[in-house]
Formats: structure tokens, C-alpha cells, sequence
């Protein structure tokens, strides 16, 4: 039979697009995780990515309990179609896009990142690097052919296959990676809590902190899945990091998502930075001199002046990464993106010592973690100091959950009537007794208002979820948790 993959996006529920699929892990069925990777490797056959039969499909995985049998539906389509398909195992999404990068072939992760663990998904990389939106109509747009005998009435495989024998290769050319760039003993005097929990690149983080020299000790190692999101920080994750501050004198905890592609960092009091924050430290540390980053990131990145270009662009790492290639084609030397979720992508070469740190344009936690700490040692200051002698500006976020989309762009319409004047008046109507006067509009993704006060508000629907997020800026950190509650009440009364 003949399946269209904008068809089943519709059918099943799982969403299909720049970020790869994503739903329910109930409902990515072997047959639907089959026809979407079939469609990936079909539309990289019609761009000329894939040309010949036996090219490598590299294929990695996080710790949920669905990852397997996703992980070996993926293989058996790259197989079925001609490919060998690499099972990586069980290793971070930047080590698969990585290998995938030095190999010049796909690679395929299949996780749901930070989202709980009865969803999963299945992230797609060309052998060039992350997918972007120009790709996303020929993904969708692909029309594949399955053997109903391969499949049950569930949708499941009627004689299921495990995935091929694992290659240890990705994840030991990722924790190499920065073993063979950095100076041996780098961080010799550090001491650095390890929160371990189910992150997929929890071992990886202890082995590479513990070869440049850290004292590093493993924390809060879980069997079960913790869904833990950088952006939204749980009440119990800011708990532990104060509880084991306060006893183990750390310099610094890091830890990352599932599928450890954005990190945590905190200082020596247990404080985890704001990912905006640590992308700032790492840009410092890197010496970049252009900066691409969403539009809701913390202005300190400009008031800082630190950096000779900002680019700001609309939520998503398709959008940092082309905003990256622009200004790598305009000249710049040392190009680097980050997001509020703290993801660090990397466009250029890093050389130093007649050593190269080669560029890895997807999101990556590893090098947001050493490059703040080696900052604060080069600096001889604490992780706390770094961020204190950045311009006074915190950011807090938030979301509503289970909030239809057609609700979300109800109330973005509220606001956009063509009338500048009248929008700003709507919105001092709903928003003036939280932050006053508006002074400003951006509407480069959802709404970001600016108030005379300089406080921030900036509302946008969730891409992949059904859910508002709201995010504040303020001159101290208690202040933009404040407008985020607040803005969201009223946005929920």
C-alpha cells in the first residue's frame, strides 16, 4: 500500500516536521516510526543526499522505555530500502549528529527530548546537518510504499526484528572530541556535581569532566525516566541543586536533558543558570564575534558588549542555524548560536595550539558546561561571579498546558488589529497593571512587548505541543518570575 506522510501526520497523530516526528508513543507504531523514516531517506534520495544502496543510516537513542522498539523500526526502513543502518545505542543527540557530520551520512535520533515518557520521537539530521524548514514540505510531501504483510492490525511489526548489533564508535568520537581538544587537567581543582538522572549523556559528562581533570561526582542517577526540561525548570530539580550545594561544596552541577543536547549549569550555590545566560558565558569563552539567538533570549547579550554581531531570529534551532550560515558567509570568524533552553550550536572551527575543535552546528551541552567553567578559572571568579558581572537582566518562562491552539491564536489576535495604537492600548488593557506603559512591538515569533519600564512580555503558542508559553524580562530574576505568573493568569482568566 501507498502512504502519504501528510496524510498520516493527520491520521495519527504524530506530527511530522522540521523537528523530526513527535507524539504519543502509543501511537508511533512501528508502522508509522517505519513510514517516516521511509519518507527522511526518500526525500534525501530526491535531494541527492543518498545516492547509492549500502550507504550508512547512523541511529541513536534515549533512555525512554519506548526508544528500542522505535530505534529498531528505524533500522529495519533504512535497511528495507537498501541502507545499513549503524545503531549507535544509547548515546547523545549531538555524538549521532556528529558522527553523522564526519561520515557525511544521516543520522537519526530517536528521542522525545525533554517531554514525558509516554511520548517519544524521532529526530532526523541530513548527512549536512540538522534538518531546516526549507526541507520540511519535501519531508512531508514524500509518498512511501509499505508491505502490508510486514505489519498487524496495531500497526505493529508482524515478526518484529531487533535493532543490528551496537557501534560504540559515535559516543566514543564524541567524548574524543573534547578529551583531544582541551589541555589535559584542564579543570584540575574543580569540583563538579554530576545530576545524572535518566539524561542519555550522563556517563559521557562524568567521564569527560573527570579526564580534564575535575573532581566529579555522579548525583541523583535514575532507572526510571525523569523528564527533565531545561527551560522549565522543575520545583524538585531547583531543590536538589540547593540541597547538594549546600553540603557537597561543588564549584558547580551540571546535568542535561534526555537526550543531553541541553545542559544544566549551576554555580557554586546551587543556582542553575537561565540557558540564555550560560550561552552568553560560553559565547565569552569561545571568543565569538557573532552571536545568532531567538528573539525571547535576554538582552544582556546587547547591553553586555561583548560581541561585534547579534542576530536575532524566531524560536527554533532551523532559524539559528540559518541565521548562522548567513553570517558565516558574511565573513564572520567565530560563529555560534544559543537558545533560552540553553542549547549552544556551533558553525565554526575552533583552533587553538594547532588544535581544532571542528564545528558542530546542533545543539550541544558539553560544551556549554566546559567552556563556563573553564571561563570562571581563566577568570579566577566563581560560576556566581561570571554571571553577577553580566548587565542586570533575568529572563523566566513558563507555559500553559493543554491549551488549544485555536485559543492561542484567539489571543494573539486580540492584539494585532493593524492599528499599532490600538494594540498597545488592548494590551495595557490586559498587561498595564503588571508592567505599564508599552513602548514596543515585535512580532518576529508571537508577540514580544516591550514596556517603558524596559520589562519584557513575550507571549507565542508552543510549535510542537498544545500549550502558550509566556516569557519575562526583568532587572532581577524574582521580578520576571513575577510577570510570568502573573501574565499567564491573565491570559487564563
Amino acid at each position: 500500500m501507498k502512504i502519504s506522510i501528510s496524510e498520516l501526520m493527520v491520521r495519527s497523530g504524530v506530527a511530522f516536521g522540521t523537528s523530526g516526528a513527535r507524539g504519543l508513543a502509543t501511537a508511533m507504531t512501528d508502522q508509522v516510526c517505519y513510514a517516516y523514516t521511509k519518507g527522511f531517506l526518500q526525500y534525501l534520495e530526491t535531494i541527492g543526499e543518498l545516492k547509492r544502496a549500502g550507504e550508512r543510516v547512523a541511529v541513536g537513542g534515549d533512555f525512554r522505555p519506548s526508544t528500542d522498539r522505535v530505534m529498531a523500526a528505524v533500522c529495519r526502513a533504512a535497511d528495507d530500502m537498501g541502507y545499513r543502518a549503524v545503531n549507535c545505542g544509547k548515546v547523545p543527540s549531538p555524538a549521532v549528529a556528529l558522527f553523522g557530520l564526519e561520515n557525511k551520512i544521516p543520522a537519526i535520533m530517536v528521542t522525545g527530548s525533554h517531554i514525558p515518557d509516554d511520548r517519544n520521537g524521532i529526530k532526523f539530521n541530513k548527512a549536512t546537518g540538522e534538518v531546516l524548514k526549507d526541507d520540511e514540505k519535501g519531508m512531508s510531501g514524500q509518498i512511501v510504499e509499505l508491505d502490508d504483510a510486514l505489519f498487524n492490525a496495531n500497526g505493529n511489526f508482524a515478526q518484529p526484528k531487533p535493532a543490528p548489533d551496537i557501534s560504540p564508535v559515535a559516543g566514543e568520537n564524541y567524548v574524543m572530541r573534547y578529551l583531544n581538544f582541551f589541555i589535559h587537567d584542564a579543570l584540575k581543582g574543580l569540583r563538579i556535581g554530576v545530576y545524572q538522572h535518566s539524561a542519555v549523556g550522563r556517563d559521557v559528562l562524568v567521564k569527560v569532566l573527570s579526564h580534564l581533570g575535575a573532581e566529579v561526582m555522579p548525583l541523583g542517577r535514575s532507572d526510571k525516566f525523569i523528564p527533565v526540561d531545561t527551560e522549565a525548570i522543575r520545583p524538585e530539580d531547583v531543590k536538589l541543586a540547593h540541597d547538594w550545594a549546600a553540603t557537597g561544596k561543588f564549584d558547580a552541577l551540571v546535568s542535561a536533558d534526555g537526550d543531553s543536547d541541553r545542559p544544566l549549569v549551576s554555580d557554586e550555590r546551587g543556582n542553575w543558570l537561565r540557558g540564555d545566560v550560560a550561552g552568553i558565558l560560553c559565547a565569552k569563552f569561545l571568543e565569538a564575534d557573532s552571536i545568532s539567538t531567538p528573539v525571547s533570549c535576554n538582552t544582556a547579550v546587547e547591553k553586555c558588549g561583548w560581541f561585534k554581531e547579534i542576530r536575532r531570529t524566531r524560536i527554533g534551532s532551523p532559524f539559528v542555524i540559518t541565521s548562522m550560515i548567513q553570517a558565516s558567509t558574511a565573513g564572520a570568524k567565530c560563529v555560534v548560536g544559543y537558545e533560552a533552553n540553553g542549547g549552544f550550536l556551533l558553525n565554526s572551527d575552533i583552533e587553538t595550539g594547532g588544535k581544532k575543535l571542528r564545528a558542530l552546528p546542533t545543539r550541544d551541552a558539553v560544551i556549554v558546561m566546559l567552556g563556563i567553567l573553564l571561563l570562571a578559572k581563566a577568570k579566577k571568579k566563581t560560576v556566581s561571579q561570571l554571571a553577577a558581572g553580566l548587565p542586570a537582566r533575568f529572563t523566566a518562562s513558563d507555559r500553559l498546558k493543554n491549551f488549544a491552539t485555536e485559543k492561542s491564536a484567539a489571543i494573539l489576535a486580540k492584539f494585532n488589529s493593524g492599528s499599532e495604537a490600538a494594540d498597545k492600548t488592548a494590551i495595557e488593557k490586559m498587561f498595564g497593571a503588571i508592567c505599564g506603559t508599552v513602548t514596543g512591538l515585535n512580532r518576529t515569533d508571537g508577540l514580544r512587548i516591550t514596556f517603558a519600564n524596559e520589562e519584557v512580555i513575550h507571549l507565542r503558542p508552543s510549535g510542537n505541543a498544545p500549550e502558550f508559553r509566556c516569557y519575562a524580562e526583568a532587572t532581577s530574576d524574582a521580578r520576571a518570575r513575577e510577570i510570568t505568573a502573573r501574565a499567564l493568569a491573565q491570559v487564563s482568566a
